[in-house]
């Protein structure tokens, strides 16, 4: 059955979420998600725009006590009925509010990329460590059905030995004025934005962690969109045994995404792979081909779900915080790498999953 098709728990039961930050993403994502799944409520607001915040707030019965301005954000303090905020700001805010989120000791979930920069991704770790809150980092992609039986198809050595891979992530960003183009908020160009699906996803389907990276990018001088970050970046990874990643990501080319994870006895297709909606996974080998169905779902509210079920029984989430330092060590690589033009090493690390924690429950 469809997580949809159920009905929420009494909100008794329920884990109380402040949304921070009130754009696109969690007016038409986040926030009916939220009140669609079964673990999670919103129970607050905070935004830079009380006003124009209170109208939209009413449209889901929230009361105009329940908006705060990001100055009231430790006002939440109060409030027994918020356990957790969820962080859909800039990358370059991300820092502020979730050790803001620590010292008034709520539970925090923030938006992909962790932050702006390794330094930052750290101390936010360090931050919530050090009040005892979860902190999860919001890779949806790794609450999906379809993603799931394709790393389980790639555990089970359905595919043989995996030899090579690839992903792309582009899109056209024509809009020379929005906070992902400007540096200082966002903290690079398409890599931190939309590669990142690419990078955390192969990552993800593997269990694995690349031990060097090869990277090449481009940056335009007459485009004012890209006077500040790349417009597109080609990425190699190598990883254990000689397997090898491709991924192309830019903010330029027309919308793609997909993943291919080829061994030596089989693919797995994703296609499209980062979609919000109608991801589609093929199993392909010489005889047959295959393409798992699943029932309806919303990938952002099982995301929610897992970690409000973490929150209530204090299990580690399965993307915490030390999954999105992670992938920061490997954005610091690519851009030195593209700087230097050279191959750059990695840290390395043993075993499979070693940054993540509680698998989530999934829907069949």
């Amino acid at each position: 059955m469809s997580a949809k098709n159920l009905k929420p728990k009494p909100e008794s039961q329920r884990v109380g979420f402040a949304i921070v930050g009130i754009g696109k993403l969690s007016a038409e994502q986040l926030i009916p998600a939220i009140r669609t799944g079964q673990d999670a409520y919103v129970a607050a607001l905070v935004t830079g725009d009380v006003e124009d915040t209170l109208q939209f707030s009413r449209a889901y019965d929230l009361a105009d006590d329940d908006v705060y301005h990001y100055d009231d954000f430790e006002a939440l303090a109060q409030r027994d009925d918020v356990q957790a905020v969820y962080i859909v700001l800039p990358n370059s805010m991300h820092r502020e509010f979730v050790e803001r989120a620590a010292k008034i000791g709520k539970h925090v979930l923030c938006e992909k990329p962790l932050a702006s920069n390794l330094e930052d991704a750290k101390a936010m770790v360090k931050a919530c460590k050090k009040a005892k809150v979860l902190l999860m980092t919001a890779y949806r992609i790794q609450y999906t059905p379809h993603h799931w039986e394709a790393k389980k198809t790639i555990a089970a050595g359905k595919l043989g030995q995996l030899k090579v891979m690839d992903s792309i992530h582009t899109h056209v960003e024509p809009d020379p004025t929005v906070w992902r183009l400007d540096e200082a908020l966002a903290g690079g160009g398409p890599v931190m934005d939309i590669g990142i699906y690419s990078i955390n996803t192969l990552r993800f389907l593997t269990g694995l962690e690349p031990q060097w990276v090869f990277a090449q990018g481009y940056q335009p001088k007459n485009d004012p969109r890209f006077a500040e970050v790349e417009e597109s970046m080609s990425i190699m990874l190598g990883f254990e045994g000689g397997l090898i990643a491709n991924i192309l990501t830019s903010y330029g080319a027309q919308s793609v995404s997909t993943v291919h994870v080829l061994g030596d006895a089989g693919a797995a297709v994703l296609d499209p792979a980062f979609a919000y909606r109608g991801i589609e996974l093929s199993i392909r080998n010489d005889k047959a081909q295959v393409a798992p169905q699943f029932a309806a779902y919303d990938q952002f509210g099982l995301e929610i779900d897992h970690f409000a079920q973490c929150v209530r029984s204090g299990k580690t989430p399965y993307t915490p915080g030390e999954e999105g330092v992670q992938d920061h060590r490997i954005f610091e690589a690519v851009y030195k790498s593209a700087r230097k033009g050279k191959r750059v090493e990695l840290k390395r690390f043993d075993g499979q999953d070693v940054f993540r924690g509680t698998p989530p429950k999934l829907p069949k």
